[in-house]
């Protein structure tokens, strides 16, 4: 009975820390920056179903994205990880650091879109 405990349990807890960050998305409003030792600006301002709706953005994928060898993996996606999981904060290997993740993709977005912020400020509203 401890073994099939020892394996259940983990399993169990992974599955609400699964299904509690999808939640948590919904009801996001401010990008995590809690992994920062030191943030040098507040978070960056980010109702995640909103921005989704207003950007048209109906796929997880196209924010949420996997790499493996250093190429995009069509048709997979990270939402349930965060960004931190991937991207360490001094980056290496080939992957940008976590700041330079977030700009990039967001930024990078929003720059290519011609639409949405790009200014300091404008995401990291005091």
């Amino acid at each position: 009975m401890r073994n099939v405990t020892r394996i259940t349990l983990p399993l169990l807890i992974a599955s609400v820390l699964a299904i509690t960050a999808t939640w948590a998305q919904e009801d996001m409003t401010a990008v995590d920056n809690s992994v920062f030792d030191n943030p040098q600006r507040t978070p960056s301002v980010f109702v995640h179903d909103e921005h989704n709706e207003i950007a048209g953005i109906d796929d997880c994928a196209t924010c949420h994205h996997v790499y493996e060898d250093g190429e995009l993996v069509e048709d997979e996606s990270s939402e349930d990880s965060s960004c931190s999981d991937c991207h360490s904060l001094e980056g290496g290997d080939g992957q940008p650091s976590l700041m330079n993740a977030f700009h990039a993709n967001c930024k990078g977005c929003h720059q290519a879109e011609g639409k949405g912020p790009v200014l300091c400020g404008e995401c990291h509203k005091r």
